[in-house]
């Protein structure tokens, strides 16, 4: 009987422990959870830099189509398809014999219109004393002066057809009107050549410029007039900076292109305007056809910059959380200005010295309290450049 008195002592003691260890395990099971540390950082100003790029089709400064003034038989080819020649070169002869012979008869029909002009004066002054003298009748000397107008007049044609043949054969050496580079070369020696042929005989390339056509929406075209100052759009196009080239490879080209002329009008069916960029082109690098992206700069002496995890977006429109003095975090909407690949430039919403959550914001919620790990605003500018 004592034995058995015990052992019920022994039961009802272990169960009023276990009994108080579940209590303070529920009571433990429903306390908060401790406050996430979480980095935070300080918003500060940074001078910055950042591009817009635009897709652009490069052009010479002069693309000139080579065709003949005149019909006939190829008969030289003077120049190699790509190479590069000088103003008044000669690049095509065309067979002249034709044109020769046209300019002979047109010769030999002037030296006729100067015999009868000749002829014509000779009577004029052999009238002129007879009538004088009353032995001939004036009319007769009326119509020879008409006579000699006439021949006058032949002769100014037979002379004006000796200018047009000799035009013709001077067209029959065909010369570079600019300098540049030869495209390619359809015909051959002994095709024959006419004016009114779909092809020309080549095509002639000046890139010692080179120009960028791109185009700008309507609104890029609206902030581009109120980023520059300038009264006119001439001044306003002065007063950007230069841009950048970057080719078909990615590389950047070497020389600065200015920007030059902006078309008169938009594009009713795309809604954008195009403008152009000048770039040098000396060493010829760049050819009429080529690809490549115009770059823009747009500076920021000193603006708010976050980076872009720091961010998160609802319904278009992005948000950061900003940490208080009492260690809560609040959603704030802001507004970008410019971005680069990492970071955001901000012209609303935040101002310097707010306290920014850098990371693990994806758990948070207006008014959750966090433990701020305070990182430095310029390591992570080091980290990452801008």
């Amino acid at each position: 009987m004592k034995t058995t008195a015990k052992a019920r002592i022994i039961i009802l003691i272990s169960s009023i422990i276990l009994l108080q260890n579940c209590t303070k395990a529920a009571e433990g099971s429903n306390a908060a959870p401790p406050a996430p540390e979480l980095p935070v950082y300080t918003v500060t100003t940074s001078p910055a830099t950042i591009y817009q790029e635009f897709p652009t089709a490069l052009e010479g400064k002069n693309n000139v189509e080579i065709r003949s003034q005149v019909d006939g038989y190829l008969d030289k080819i003077y120049v190699e398809e790509g190479a590069y020649v000088r103003a008044g070169q000669p690049l095509f002869k065309i067979d002249s014999r034709a044109y020769g012979e046209q300019m002979n008869m047109a010769n030999a029909n002037l030296q006729v219109a100067n015999a009868n002009i000749q002829k014509a004066k000779v009577e004029v002054d052999r009238l002129q004393p007879l009538v004088a003298a009353k032995v001939v009748s004036d009319v007769q000397l009326r119509t020879a002066k008409a006579n000699y107008a006439a021949a006058v007049a032949a002769g100014s044609q037979a002379k004006a057809s000796v200018g047009g043949a000799r035009i013709n054969v001077g067209f029959t050496t065909i010369t570079a009107p600019v300098s540049g580079y030869i495209g390619r070369i359809p015909y051959k020696k002994g095709s024959l050549i006419s004016r009114t042929d779909a092809n020309p005989l080549t095509m002639l390339s000046d890139i010692s410029e080179i120009y960028a056509y791109f185009s700008l929406s309507e609104l890029d075209f609206i902030g581009f007039q109120k980023k520059y100052p300038g009264a006119t759009l001439n001044e306003k196009l002065k007063n950007m900076p230069m841009v950048d080239l970057v080719i078909a490879d990615n590389s950047t080209y070497p020389e600065k292109g200015k920007m030059s002329i902006v078309d008169g009008q938009f594009d009713k069916t795309t809604g954008a305007i195009s403008v152009r960029a000048v770039f040098p082109n000396a060493n010829g690098a760049l050819r009429t056809g080529n690809t490549g992206r115009v770059r823009m700069p747009q500076l920021f002496a000193n603006t708010l910059v976050i980076p872009q995890e720091s961010t998160f977006e609802i319904q278009d429109k992005v948000y950061v959380y900003v940490v208080g003095k009492d260690k809560k975090v609040t959603s704030k909407p802001i507004t970008i200005s410019g971005k680069t690949d990492s970071y955001y430039f901000i012209s609303d919403g935040i101002a310097v010295g707010d306290k920014i959550v850098y990371t693990g914001i994806g758990a948070l919620k207006d008014g959750v309290t966090i433990q701020p790990k305070v990182i430095s605003s310029d390591s992570l500018l080091r980290a990452r450049p801008l």
